[in-house]
């Protein structure tokens, strides 16, 4: 068996967009509970609260007068925040040097949370998404869905700039088919250029971050000067953030396009391993790095191939 995710963007109503903010603060606020809980615990005697400890606890918890409001929220999505807790409690065991998880905070991590299809909780129909404590939800599917793919589950997110998608998780049956390599193709990283690869072509990145670099600063340096809470703030926050969403989408088309006409014409590509990270870091590089986006553009070269 085989998966594969879909992104599409939905559009819920007023009532929804309350429920899914709701739903957002809760999953956060649980993973930050049991987090804390793990960190104590371990400090104290060096154990683990497992995932079922967790579950029960909870599960005390919605029946108290103070956490009765988590009631309201899809169950799943709560049991989901505490198993990623949990993967990310096991990454720390393999290598305590790396520290504890984070906290999640509401301004530095993205709003999302998961949830599963169990007994045709969440179906996928006609142009709507049903999901679990939120009912029917206006969607924009762009893509055809085989009928042999069978629904997982859906992770729903909302951007900076308030914009609502969901990321529908597919299980299929596989069939691998063996094929004979017969075109080869090498890729170099290139700062400016994205790659050079081993017939010495390069795509001309055209830096969209560096591009709108003035643009973004000019925007950055009004909302700094605004008072904070007001609405004209608000109005130039979004602003600010459907800029940096502009540059993102441009960044990640041509990265597609680019991975998609390499996978087209050849077999097999190799490419350089580098530490981006380390790079960023290491060489002053930071914002050629990001705007590059090799990383991102390797991954699509992997998955298509």
């Amino acid at each position: 068996m085989a998966n594969r995710a879909y992104k599409f963007r939905i559009y819920p109503n007023d009532e929804q967009k309350i429920l899914f903010a709701k739903t957002f603060g809760c999953v956060r606020m649980v993973y930050n509970h049991w987090l804390d809980r793990k960190i104590r615990q371990y400090e104290e005697n060096k154990t683990n609260v497992t995932y079922t400890i967790c579950t029960k606890e909870m599960a005390a918890m919605k029946k108290t007068e103070e956490y009765r409001f988590l009631k309201e929220i899809d169950s799943i999505a709560l049991q989901q925040s505490l198993r990623h807790l949990d993967t990310a409690f096991q990454n720390f065991f393999k290598q305590p040097k790396t520290g504890f998880p984070r906290f999640k905070s509401k301004k530095r991590n993205k709003n999302s949370y998961s949830t599963v299809c169990i007994n045709g909780n969440i179906t996928l129909s006609n142009g709507y998404l049903k999901l679990p404590k939120i009912g029917q939800i206006r969607l924009k599917q762009h893509r055809i869905i085989p009928d042999e793919y069978r629904l997982k589950s859906v992770t729903v997110s909302q951007t900076s700039s308030g914009k609502y998608y969901a990321s529908i998780l597919f299980e299929y049956e596989d069939q691998v088919q063996e094929r004979k390599l017969q075109k080869f193709l090498g890729l170099d990283f290139s700062m400016h250029e994205l790659y050079r690869d081993s017939n010495g072509k390069e795509p001309a990145y055209p830096g969209y971050y560096r591009n709108a670099e003035k643009k973004l600063a000019r925007e950055q340096r009004k909302l700094s000067k605004m008072q904070k809470g007001s609405n004209n703030r608000n109005k130039q926050r979004l602003k600010v953030a459907k800029l940096h969403e502009k540059v993102s989408n441009q960044r990640k088309d041509f990265l597609h396009k680019q991975s998609r006409q390499i996978t087209n014409a050849y077999d097999c590509v190799c490419i350089e391993d580098l530490d981006m990270k380390a790079m960023s870091r290491s060489l002053n590089f930071g914002k050629s790095v990001s705007d590059n986006g090799w990383g991102m553009f390797t991954t699509f070269l992997r998955y298509k191939l």
